[in-house]
């Protein structure tokens, strides 16, 4: 405040030596030379006009307008009658009122410089600014981050149900958006823990009666229909096979990852497959092992090798490496292939292209 009051008595110092020459230059010439000297005698705050200017009866209204006044007032030592009002419109806009020498009116017309803004207030402002920013951001943040939690764990919910709960955490609504996942997640394993029991419940009573039939068939005669029963048991033991096999893949994330080296791993399912004296052939290698559950892929690579030796021919195992870095390995053959309308559905449980029941091409599905 002592800057800005050195300020206002420095400005109000200036005025009254410069309004004093001025009004006496302009005094002393001729009314035909006045207008000329106007533009050389105007300032940045004030100017000249050689007329009446705007007439009213409220005074300036800021205290540094008053002020200014009184310094006019003193400058012309009395020499004019002075008289100065605020303009409508400007609070700090307002004319003073004078009569030359010769009855001419004179008006100067003074608007007041706004006061500058001190030299750390960019810098409070940058402050606020940045500081308003990070508390936007961490508000922002602590919203979405449980969010982008939902949504990861939705998006990897499969049958990997033992994964770690999310946490019940942030805002009020996601919270119990968490919660409510959570119990989902967990109802979910429920019911698939109950369905693999009572798939495995169902093998095991279906396996008593067919080693019943087994063994009453074996003390039969030799005949083509002993031969079509022993086919349908062989049948049936096969759909019970595929049945416990199916669940037990939807817990195949129970099985401990390990480093494989692929390579080998295909090597050695390609000469199983030789031994049986069904060639196939394995293109390509990964170079390097990954981390992965060697039972979960055995199983799911056997059933598509099976299947492409079921319904096509020249089988073979392609690996090759994927623009991000991951592994894939397809298994390609030169079948029927799979109608597009269909390649959603084969992958649901039980599903087949393939609607017959021939005995050659029967089956569980995909």
């Amino acid at each position: 405040k002592e800057r800005e009051g050195a300020a206002d008595r420095l400005m109000l110092s200036n005025l009254e030596q410069d309004v004093a020459s001025s009004v006496s230059i302009l005094d002393m010439m001729p009314a035909a030379e006045r207008p000329r000297w106007l533009d050389k005698l105007e300032r940045k705050n004030y100017s000249y006009q050689l007329n009446a200017g705007v007439s009213g009866d409220e005074p300036p209204r800021e205290a540094l307008s008053r002020q200014a006044v009184d310094t006019i007032t003193h400058a012309l030592q009395g020499r004019y009658t002075v008289h100065a009002n605020a303009v409508p419109g400007d609070a700090e806009h307002f004319q003073v009122h004078i009569h030359l020498s010769d009855g001419s009116p004179l008006t100067i017309d003074i608007h007041p410089a706004p006061k500058p803004l001190a030299m750390w207030l960019p810098a409070l402002l940058a402050v606020q600014l940045v500081l308003l920013g990070v508390c936007a951001w961490l508000a922002v943040r602590v919203v979405t981050h449980p969010l982008k939690q939902l949504a990861s764990a939705a998006e990897n919910l499969g049958p990997d149900l033992k994964a770690e709960q999310i946490p019940e955490s942030g805002p009020m609504e996601v919270a119990h958006a968490a919660a409510a996942f959570n119990a989902m997640q967990q109802r979910i394993a429920g019911y698939l823990a109950e369905r693999v029991q009572i798939l495995a419940a169902i093998s095991h009573d279906l396996q008593t009666p067919i080693t019943r039939m087994r063994l009453r068939l074996d003390l039969m005669e030799p005949s083509d229909t002993q031969e079509r029963f022993l086919q349908d048991l062989r049948e049936m033991e096969q759909l019970v096979r595929e049945g416990v096999t199916y669940a037990r893949t939807l817990h195949g994330s129970s099985e401990t990852p390990v480093r494989v080296d692929v390579d080998a791993f295909l090597d050695s399912l390609a000469f199983d497959y030789r031994d049986g004296g069904q060639a196939i052939e394995v293109e390509g290698k990964a170079g390097a092992p990954i981390e992965t559950r060697p039972q979960a892929l055995r199983r799911i690579l056997t059933n598509l090798i099976d299947n492409a030796l079921k319904f096509g021919n020249e089988v073979r195992v392609a690996v090759s490496r994927e623009a991000g870095g991951n592994l894939a390995i397809a298994v390609q053959d030169r079948g029927p292939g799979i109608p597009e309308a269909d390649l959603e559905r084969v992958m649901q449980p039980f599903y087949r292209v393939e609607t017959s029941r021939n005995r050659g091409t029967g089956g569980t599905g995909l």
